[in-house]
């Protein structure tokens, strides 16, 4: 062989190398599990599935995805689920801060750090929602009507987020509410819609329908700020016509979630980044961009040393809410 077409085989293996993914990058080889650490039809299982979706329409993976509900113990059973297949990048969970507010709380077999964290994806909003015939037109009636007897609050798990929102509610508004766990907050909108309830503090998508159909409505949003204009939920209101908690004297400015992401312990590098890099681009895609919209949600990418950082700051303020209500695992 000349110098000639040694050069130029030489160019050409320089250009493919630059152009086809490196060998070592992984890529996953059969079905993948995606694991939503709540019932059916709540925030994170509507999450999971919003995810699926996107990448199942836009074939981001070659491999087929399925999404299954391990919600029992208040989420614990999807992380546990989790810590228990360390090492497997075919298992990806999904679900909130209680990765790490329930072992602060609760005595579960599993602690965030036994996993390996992805990214934060959103961060959803919280609503005070009532009946829709129920009498309070905003929520220093409601707060009255609490004050003279027990209210009923509803929420998806126990010492969790909506539990803990619940809680700060009590401590502003100078009321007791009895707290209800339920599974999810579908369930606990269902309740609400049946008379089960006096009230709830879903997020925007959990109880999407119930507001359409008529059967409760939003009367505060826990924001700073009034949410984005969108479209139309009933005929003639939408989130952006919600009032925001502190404008009807509720003294509880901000409260939001992050939906989080998450793979067993023990992953490599490379599998790891796979994720982070699969979930980018599912948030380029029109269909995130509707899913926020639809949900209401605050659309956000959190990874590595940013999600850590995140993680830490919230738990020193769960630390606080957890320490006044006796709940720290001692």
């Amino acid at each position: 062989m000349g110098r000639t077409s040694t050069f130029l085989l030489s160019a050409a293996a320089t250009v493919l190398a630059g152009t086809m993914p490196a060998l070592s990058a992984w890529q996953p080889q059969k079905p993948i599990e995606f694991v939503a650490t709540a019932g059916p039809g709540g925030g994170t299982d509507n999450l999971a599935r919003a995810v699926q979706n996107i990448i199942t329409k836009h074939k981001l993976t070659e491999q087929p995805i399925v999404v299954v509900n391990k919600g029992g113990g208040s989420g614990a059973e999807g992380y546990v689920y989790g810590k228990a297949s360390s090492g497997d990048p075919y298992k990806v969970i999904f679900g909130t801060s209680n990765a790490w507010q329930q072992p602060l709380v609760s005595k579960v077999a599993f602690n965030y750090t036994d996993l390996t964290p992805i990214a934060a994806m959103a961060q959803d909003e919280f609503l005070l929602w009532v009946k829709q015939d129920a009498p309070y037109k905003n929520a220093g009636d409601y707060l009255k009507a609490a004050a003279s007897g027990e209210f009923k609050m509803g929420g998806a798990q126990s010492k969790d987020t909506d539990e803990v929102l619940t809680r700060m509610i009590e401590k502003a508004g100078k009321v007791k509410l009895t707290y209800i766990p339920f599974k999810s907050g579908a369930e606990t909108a269902v309740q609400l819609a049946g008379g089960h309830l006096d009230s709830h503090v879903n997020n925007p998508s959990e109880s999407l329908g119930q507001w359409r159909g008529g059967t409760q409505r939003p009367l505060c949003v826990f924001s700073p700020k009034r949410l984005p204009q969108g479209p139309k939920v009933t005929a003639s209101e939408g989130w952006s016509d919600v009032p925001t908690c502190i404008e009807q004297g509720l003294d509880i400015k901000q409260y939001e979630q992050p939906r989080t992401v998450w793979l067993p312990g023990k992953v490599t590098p490379d599998q790891a980044a796979f994720y982070v890099d699969l979930m980018k681009k599912v948030q380029a895609t029109p269909e995130w961009k509707d899913y926020i919209e639809k949900t209401s949600q605050v659309d956000t990418f959190l990874t590595g040393a940013e999600f850590d950082k995140f993680i830490k700051e919230d738990l020193e303020h769960v630390k606080q809410v957890a320490g006044e209500q006796g709940w720290l695992v001692k």
